[in-house]
C-alpha cells in the first residue's frame, strides 16, 4: 500500500569500516608510533561495521545475563547465562587482543594499538568491554608475587575465549572485587576479613556489593588481614577442579550496561592466594585501577564517536523542509560541536594511552595526574553528548531500535566506575601535592601548545593562577580539574589535530563566547571539514 512506503528515512547504518572512516583515531594511531597496527585495526573496524556484528550487540543487550544459582539436581553452581552474541562478541575482542596486546608484545605502540583495538570494540558493544578491561588492568597487580604471575599471566595473554568455568583452561578473565556495601569509595572501610590457613593460601569471609563480570575466571579481592588491607587471588574453579565458595545473591539491575553482568557475592571461607605485601592491598590493587580507569575514558571516547556518527548518518540521509539536515546551517553547528567533543576525547585518550609505552620518568609522571584528569571530565561529558546526539534522531533516537538510546544509558557508568566525579578530583589535588612532578609534567604538556591561540594562552594563565591560589583546597577540586581538563584537550588538539578543529575547539570551549550548550558556535568557523570528519 502506499500509505506504507518508506522514505525520507536513512538506510542501516552497517558495511561501514569503522576504523577507516574515524579520522581522528586513525590519525592519533600513526602519530603515536602504532602505524604498524594499521592492518589489524582496518580488520577489526570492518568486522565491528558489519550487520552480524551489530546485532549480536543488540542481542547481547535485549537478553540481558541470567543468574543460575543451582543445577537441576539442586547443585549451588552460581553460574552466570549468557546470549550467544555476548560470546560471540566478547570472544571476538578477545581474539584480536583488545584486552591483552599490549601487554603480551611489547613495544613502541603498543597500547596505543591496544587502546584503539579496545575501542573500536567498545563503540558497538559497551558491556563486555568491563571484563576485557579487568583482564588487561590486572597485569601489573599481579607482577606483585611472580609466581602467581608465572601461573596466570600466559592464561591471560592467550587469544583463546572460553566462557566455561572448568579446571585445565588455558585463558583466563578476570575482574575485581573492592566494593563493600558500607564503604564504596572508603575501602579502607571493607569489612571482608582474612585468616592465614597456614598452608600457604587464605580463607576469606564477607560480602561485596558491586563484583562485575561474576562469571570470570578469577578475581582480586581486597579483605581485612591481621597486616591490614591486603589483596588477594580468588579463582572460581581450585587446583583439582572444585569450586571455590563464590555464592552470587544477586544480579545487579542497572540503568544501563545491561550486557554486563553485575553482582552482589559472599565469601565464605573462600580459598586466596596472597598477592603483594601483606596490608599493602590498596597498594597493589591501585595499579589495577590506573589501568581501568584509563579504560573508562577509552570507552567514553568510543560511545561519543558510535554518538557522533549515527547523528551524522541520520542527518545526511533526511531531509526537512526541502533540506537535507545535514545542510542545514543550525545542524550543521550541532554536529560540528559534537565532532569537536569527540575529537577533543579521542585525541586525549590516545595522548593518555601514549604515555603507558614509556616508563620514563616523564611519561610516568604525567600519566599519573593527566589520566585522572581525564578521566574526570571525558567521561562527564559522555551523558550529555549522547543526548544531544540522540536527539540529532528526533524520535528514532529515543526508540529503543536505534543505538543511542541504549549509548545514552551505557555513558554515566563511565564516571561512576573506578572512582566517580569527587573521588576523581580529590585524587587530582592528592597527586598534585605528593607527587609535584606529574603537575611539571602536565604543565610541560600545556606549554608545548601556548603561542597559537590567545584564547588558549589566557586559559592556562588562568589555570595556572588557579592552581597556584586553590590547588589544595578541596572546595576547589573540581573547578582544578575541569581547567586542567580543558588546557589538556586544547594542548593536545592544537598540536596535534587538524586547524579547523583545534580552531573550534578553542573558541567553543576557552573563548570568550563560549556556550552552556552543543550547537551554538561562531558561524564564522570553518564547521563543514569538521562535520565532514564525523
Amino acid at each position: 500500500m502506499t500509505t506504507h512506503e518508506v522514505i525520507n528515512q536513512a538506510p542501516p547504518r552497517e558495511g561501514l569500516n569503522e576504523f577507516l572512516i574515524n579520522p581522528a583515531l586513525a590519525e592519533a594511531v600513526k602519530r603515536y608510533d602504532a602505524q604498524w597496527a594499521l592492518p589489524d585495526l582496518t580488520a577489526i573496524g570492518q568486522l565491528v561495521g558489519r550487520a552480524d556484528f551489530q546485532r549480536d550487540a543488540e542481542l547481547a543487550n535485549t537478553h540481558p545475563p541470567v543468574l543460575a544459582g543451582h543445577d537441576r539436581w539442586g547443585n549451588r553452581v552460581d553460574a552466570v547465562d549468557f546470549h550467544p552474541g555476548y560470546h560471540r562478541v566478547i570472544g571476538a575482542a578477545v581474539a584480536h587482543g583488545a584486552h591483552t596486546s599490549c601487554w603480551s608484545a611489547p613495544g613502541p605502540g603498543a597500547h596505543v594499538a591496544r587502546a584503539a583495538t579496545f575501542m573500536l570494540f567498545a563503540q558497538i558493544e559497551a558491556g563486555h568491554a568491563c571484563p576485557v578491561s579487568m583482564t588487561h588492568a590486572v597485569v601489573p597487580s599481579l607482577r606483585f608475587s611472580p609466581e602467581l604471575a608465572g601461573q596466570w599471566l600466559p592464561r591471560v595473554y592467550s587469544r583463546d575465549y572460553d566462557p566455561q568455568l572448568r579446571d585445565g583452561k588455558t585463558s583466563a578473565i578476570f575482574g575485581m572485587a573492592m566494593t563493600e556495601k558500607q564503604g564504596g569509595s572508603d575501602v579502607r572501610a571493607n569489612t571482608t576479613r582474612a585468616v592465614d590457613a597456614g598452608d600457604g593460601t587464605w580463607r576469606l569471609t564477607g560480602h561485596k556489593w558491586f563484583c562485575s563480570a561474576p562469571q570470570s575466571d578469577a578475581f582480586l579481592v581486597l579483605a581485612q588481614a591481621p597486616a591490614g588491607l591486603t589483596c588477594f587471588l580468588v579463582p572460581r574453579i581450585l587446583p583439582g577442579g572444585g569450586r571455590n565458595v563464590f555464592r552470587i545473591q544477586r544480579l545487579k539491575d542497572k540503568l544501563g550496561n545491561r550486557s554486563n553482568a553485575s553482582s552482589e557475592i559472599e565469601l565464605d571461607g573462600t580459598v586466596g592466594w596472597l598477592l603483594g605485601e601483606p596490608g599493602r592491598g590498596v597498594r597493589t590493587i591501585i595499579e589495577m585501577v590506573a589501568q581501568t580507569r584509563l579504560d573508562c575514558v577509552l570507552g567514553s571516547a568510543a560511545g561519543m564517536r558510535q554518538s557522533v556518527a549515527e547523528a551524522a548518518w541520520h542527518v545526511r540521509h533526511r531531509k526537512a523542509f526541502g533540506t537535507v539536515l545535514a545542510d542545514q546551517p543550525a545542524m550543521t553547528a550541532v554536529l560540528a560541536d559534537l565532532q569537536l567533543e569527540a575529537e577533543a576525547a579521542t585525541w586525549t585518550a590516545m595522548r593518555l594511552a601514549a604515555a603507558h609505552d614509556s616508563e620514563d620518568r616523564q611519561p610516568v609522571a604525567f600519566r599519573r595526574l593527566a589520566t585522572a584528569v581525564g578521566k574526570y571530565w571525558v567521561c562527564k561529558r559522555g551523558p550529555h553528548h549522547a543526548y544531544e546526539a540522540l536527539e540529532c534522531l528526533g524520535g528514532n533516537g529515543y526508540t529503543e531500535s536505534f543505538p543511542l538510546a541504549r549509548r545514552y544509558r551505557e555513558q554515566p557508568v563511565m564516571a561512576v566506575w573506578e572512582g566517580s566525579g569527587n573521588v576523581i578530583a580529590l585524587d587530582v589535588l592528592r597527586a598534585m601535592t605528593r607527587e609535584p612532578d606529574s603537575v611539571e609534567a602536565v604543565d610541560a604538556e600545556l606549554e608545548s601548545a601556548l603561542g597559537v591561540h590567545r584564547d588558549y594562552d589566557r586559559h592556562v594563565a588562568a589555570t595556572r593562577a588557579l592552581i597556584t591560589r586553590s590547588g589544595t583546597d578541596p572546595a576547589s577540586a573540581r573547578r582544578v580539574v575541569e581547567a586542567l581538563a580543558l588546557a589538556l584537550q586544547g594542548a593536545v588538539l592544537i598540536r596535534e589535530a587538524p586547524a579547523p578543529v583545534a580552531d573550534a575547539f578553542v573558541a567553543a570551549r576557552l573563548g570568550a563566547g563560549r556556550s552552556l550548550e552543543y550547537g551554538a558556535l561562531e558561524p564564522s568557523l570553518a564547521l563543514a571539514p569538521i562535520v565532514a570528519r564525523a
